[in-house]
């Protein structure tokens, strides 16, 4: 790329890349280098393809208008200006891909099962892995983290069921866990990203 494109800016992690284009020409011309390299050393570009950035300024139909990278899927997304006016721009959001992972993380964990651990317990236990997830993932839009984050605590809500008898029915968790959270909101490093600390 330095050699033979040194106006195409790029991003690269392990054999993952992203290269900016000012044209589809450009585009064109990149791939074909690109192309012909890898068939030289023996890779197959299998998911190699140009993306269209569109956005409210840009419109053109194009086959690809999104990609991901690092766990982030870049698209045309929804935007309120300053002024309240709704615009289109190309941004990066946790990817679906992504958010299935850490889901299905949080299920492996079985939170609901574990009586045998105090409140305190649990938040030790996933705090360091839910503020990893937060801290990347909530670094661009971290609004659309909100609905995973809750299903978190429909886990917490199941093991006060669990572990406490007299708080069985769904009700009477849920206000057990509102009080624990306005009374120590820091508790859960995941209860800061939503606006309540439960929605059920």
């Amino acid at each position: 790329m330095v050699r033979e494109f040194p106006t195409v800016q790029f991003e690269r992690y392990a054999d993952d890349a992203v290269l900016h284009c000012v044209s589809e020409r450009q585009a064109c011309e990149v791939l074909a280098a690109l192309t012909d390299r890898m068939d030289e050393v023996g890779l197959h570009p299998t998911k190699t393809r140009i993306v269209y950035c569109q956005d409210g300024v840009r419109q053109h139909a194009f086959e690809h208008t999104a990609f991901t990278f690092l766990g982030y899927t870049f698209r045309a997304r929804l935007n309120r200006s300053r002024h309240g006016n709704l615009f289109l721009s190309f941004e990066p959001a946790v990817s679906k891909d992504a958010l299935k992972k850490m889901s299905r993380e949080v299920r492996s964990w079985h939170l609901h099962t574990r009586s045998e651990l105090s409140f305190n317990d649990l938040a030790r236990r996933i705090n360091p892995v839910v503020a990893g997830w937060i801290n990347y993932y909530g670094r661009f839009r971290p609004w659309e983290l909100r609905p995973f984050l809750i299903r978190i605590n429909a886990y917490l809500v199941r093991w006060i069921r669990q572990k406490y008898k007299r708080l069985a029915a769904k009700r009477k968790a849920i206000a057990k866990m509102l009080e624990i959270a306005h009374r120590y909101p820091r508790m859960f490093v995941h209860w800061r990203c939503t606006t309540t600390a439960v929605s059920i």
